[in-house]
């Protein structure tokens, strides 16, 4: 069952001038993860915002777990979780106070706002820290604040949008964390992202954004196969350079590549370990001992720079309108 359907979306602003969305078309199954990757300007937060009915797409359509984002947005809004890209919590209350007055604008009772706020801030690691204001919270504990703040009221569909912008390391991996949680307990998600390693590792099928359109989609693997398969790299004595290169261009069918500096000879190849193997004993055979020998896939930053020309942390203009500086449940 698709949880999220987006079909032919497009936004624009500055009267027309700029086109935020281009004929946009997406879906999430249920219970699965959708990476949306994209640079800076691509699409994505207009995306999110049109889903979670926060704007209205100038044509096309959009439903969410079957709902009409369009005609009826108050039901959306009862299923649906949201953190965009900014903690949107009041930096003067606690954390604990933060969370119950969600609750309450949720319209729970004080007794269920308080049990959820207990509920939330053990799950997110956040209960020593629960009294203390905001104001004194890292950026990795406010983005958590601003996930538990989400999750008020049980989302069926969860929209992160950029979630670890702005974090240090080991802030992302906490945020990884706390996400593929999310995932085990069967809420459908869409994330965006501009970091490849994100989308890599937390999504089951990613959908690559550029200028307002879906120019690919697919799990890693199907995207990565789509730079052409896997690469063999021979590192040597510059003696022996000219004969590894023989070798290697023989074995992958293609003229092998030279990078002098390095004296790394590199090939296409496609059958993958084998290649690996044979390249192997026929360097053995012709007395030649590698300093390294590597098969390497390609990566999703080489996918991106395949599909787009330029690589995925570009910051482009156009913008996607105003960020605001707050987010919006």
């Amino acid at each position: 069952m698709k949880s999220i359907v987006a079909q032919d979306l497009i936004k624009t602003y500055n009267k027309g001038a700029v086109h935020a969305l281009d004929g946009l078309s997406l879906d999430v199954e249920e219970g699965t993860v959708l990476g949306v990757l994209g640079p800076n300007g691509a699409g994505k937060t207009t995306t999110v915002r049109i889903l979670a009915t926060l704007l209205t797409p100038d044509s096309g359509s959009a439903t969410v777990a079957g709902i009409d984002v369009i005609k009826h947005p108050d039901k959306v809004r009862e299923i649906i979780g949201l953190s965009g890209q900014y903690a949107a919590v009041d930096e003067t209350l606690t954390g604990w106070d933060n969370l119950v007055m969600f609750g309450r604008l949720y319209h729970l009772s004080k007794a269920a706002s308080v049990k959820r706020a207990a509920e939330l801030l053990e799950r997110f690691s956040l209960t020593d820290s629960a009294r203390r204001p905001i104001k004194t919270y890292s950026g990795g504990m406010r983005r958590r604040l601003d996930l538990a703040a989400s999750l008020i009221v049980k989302p069926k569909v969860l929209f992160l949008d950029e979630p670890t912008t702005g974090l240090d390391p080991r802030g992302r991996l906490e945020m990884w964390g706390v996400i593929e949680e999310l995932v085990k307990d069967g809420v459908t998600l869409l994330l965006t992202t501009q970091y490849l390693d994100e989308a890599d590792h937390l999504a089951d099928d990613i959908a690559v954004i550029d200028h307002g359109k879906v120019i690919a989609r697919g799990s890693s693997d199907q995207l990565k196969r789509q730079v052409g398969g896997e690469r063999l790299e021979v590192v040597v004595e510059q003696a022996h350079v000219a004969p590894t290169m023989e070798i290697v261009g023989k074995i992958s069918g293609t003229k092998a590549a030279l990078d002098e500096g390095l004296r790394k000879i590199s090939a296409p190849v496609t059958t993958g370990a084998g290649a690996l193997i044979e390249v192997l004993r026929a360097l053995d055979g012709a007395g030649i001992h590698p300093l390294d020998v590597a098969l390497k896939r390609p990566s999703l930053d080489d996918v991106f720079m395949a599909l787009t020309g330029h690589v995925a942390e570009v910051e482009e203009a156009p913008k996607e309108g105003k960020k605001r500086k707050g987010g919006n449940r």
